[in-house]
């Protein structure tokens, strides 16, 4: 989201401009988290990512992100908390996560996550 306002093009980027023409973004709370982080964040793009709909917490999340995240930990790879947190979200709803972080293909490998592009 951030490379896409700082006007960065790619597959990703054309992805995000789909979708947020169709209105279909939403996120994950712990994205809104990251992104509102940023103490150099325009205040424009803090009000428009704070217009952006949350995905939802289910019962037993917390666990499955944990062992979702204990899946990726047991094959000695790398699985960030907030990355674990934010592919669980996205498993959950059954959404497809768009991102240019190749961290989430182990997310895709282990557990079916659907990353774009």
């Amino acid at each position: 989201m951030i490379a896409y306002l700082a006007g960065d093009r790619g597959p990703d980027a054309a992805i995000l401009d789909t979708a947020l023409e169709d209105q279909q973004v939403c996120l994950p709370s712990v994205v809104l988290t990251e992104l509102l982080s940023d103490p150099k964040l325009p205040r424009r793009a803090a009000a428009m990512f704070k217009q952006f709909p949350l995905l939802g917490v289910s019962n037993g999340y917390w666990e499955r992100a944990g062992q979702l995240r204990a899946r990726i930990l047991a094959l000695r790879r790398k699985a960030r908390l907030a990355d674990a947190l934010i592919a669980q979200s996205c498993l959950d709803h059954g959404l497809a996560l768009i991102a240019r972080d190749d961290d989430f293909r182990r997310f895709a490998e282990v557990a079916g996550l659907r990353v774009l592009p």
